[in-house]
């Protein structure tokens, strides 16, 4: 049997489908007799931006930080494909285990970039001590290096040795942001990245990170109360109220047509998200 006359694979050789890159199925995690979130499943892919979207209270957040490790569930299972180890099931790897997985693999930029620097520390210490968590050791490289992403996150160079708090918010939150991918992260978690931020500060950080995910290949999932923000980051999108998802789909199709009633409102803005 003749393959394919340019690429020469044999017609009858399967090619392996991609795995997904994360993979949740069931998860669930109540406060007392408050669901936070419950039986909550999806495939996240390599490369793909999922968006997660819900009014206050819905169970977004409380989803993201279960499945970042920042909240143990109380049911479910969540596989990761990891670099080095292939897919691991992440609720059962030791605290140590989660940290390096936070340090190398996964990412995390938090709404309140306070939350994720260092302020006592220069901006080129927060970006190097993620590249000495991975290994890094040589003074000049990591410098070099630090120096780099905070040019590609719009900081001037020539503020590499100044402290975070003499940043403007927009800055400290483009410094997080060089801070979590400058390992090469492969998943990327976000907390309402844009929040709190003028609207211009916003569109030019939403501008920064729609062309860094593009340009490395990441995978994220962000939870925003923004529309905007999804429409212009995402990929695919969930809906989600009292925990649970409502709807699922790509996002331009979710939006401009939203089938549960509870999506419809949110798009309408008679809801406040």
């Amino acid at each position: 049997m003749t393959g394919h006359p340019d690429i020469g694979i044999p017609a009858d050789t399967a090619v392996p489908a991609p795995a997904p890159l994360l993979s949740v199925r069931g998860l669930g995690r109540r406060y007392g007799t408050r669901i936070g979130c419950t039986d909550v499943g999806f495939d996240l892919w390599p490369g793909e931006v999922m968006g997660i979207v819900g009014e206050s209270g819905s169970g977004k957040s409380t989803l993201l930080n279960c499945l970042a490790g920042h909240l143990v569930p109380d049911a479910g299972e969540v596989i990761f494909d990891t670099r080095d180890r292939g897919p691991v099931d992440v609720l059962r790897l030791s605290e140590p285990e989660r940290r390096m997985l936070g340090r190398t693999d996964w990412a995390f930029v938090h709404q309140n970039p306070r939350d994720g620097l260092r302020m006592g520390v220069s901006a080129g210490g927060n970006v190097g001590e993620r590249l000495m968590a991975v290994g890094a050791r040589h003074y000049g490289r990591i410098r070099e290096t630090a120096s780099d992403w905070l040019g590609r996150v719009e900081i001037a160079a020539d503020r590499i040795d100044d402290r975070p708090r003499a940043f403007s918010g927009g800055m400290q939150q483009r410094l997080q942001i060089a801070r979590n991918l400058v390992t090469g992260p492969r998943l990327v978690f976000m907390d309402e990245p844009t929040g709190g931020l003028d609207v211009s500060v916003q569109a030019r950080l939403l501008d920064l990170l729609r062309g860094l995910v593009r340009e490395m290949g990441l995978s994220a999932l962000v939870v925003t109360h923004d529309l905007a923000v999804v429409r212009l980051l995402a990929d695919r999108l969930m809906v989600m109220k009292d925990g649970r998802v409502v709807e699922a789909g790509l996002t331009d199709q979710v939006l401009d047509d939203p089938q549960h009633g509870y999506t419809q409102l949110l798009v309408s803005s008679v809801l406040q998200v």
